[in-house]
């Protein structure tokens, strides 16, 4: 019976899990951040501070929570893009 080579694990896996943590980690915020923040500036900036009406109060806590998706879709991005770049700021010959 011939074995097969056991192969090292590969270099990449590392970073592969990091990739994946980091996809783990935005998704949840995605999820939980607009909706909690839509939720909290309704009930405690918008009708609890600012004693605006309900409907008044849906439309402006809708607006906080797109700006909140947005940022974290900026965040993502940043860190998805910096997370491959080279860690040396030396050049490379």
């Amino acid at each position: 019976a011939t074995q097969l080579p056991v192969q090292p694990p590969c270099q990449n896996e590392g970073s592969l899990v990091s990739a994946l943590k980091t996809l783990l980690f935005f998704t949840v915020l995605m999820v939980t951040l607009p909706i909690g923040l839509y939720f909290a500036s309704k009930a405690y900036i918008f009708e609890g501070s600012m004693k605006m009406s309900s409907s008044d109060s849906y439309f402006y806590a809708a607006i906080v929570a797109v700006l909140a998706v947005h940022v974290v879709l900026a965040l993502f991005v940043y860190v998805a893009w910096n997370e491959g770049a080279p860690k040396g700021k030396g050049k490379d010959d």
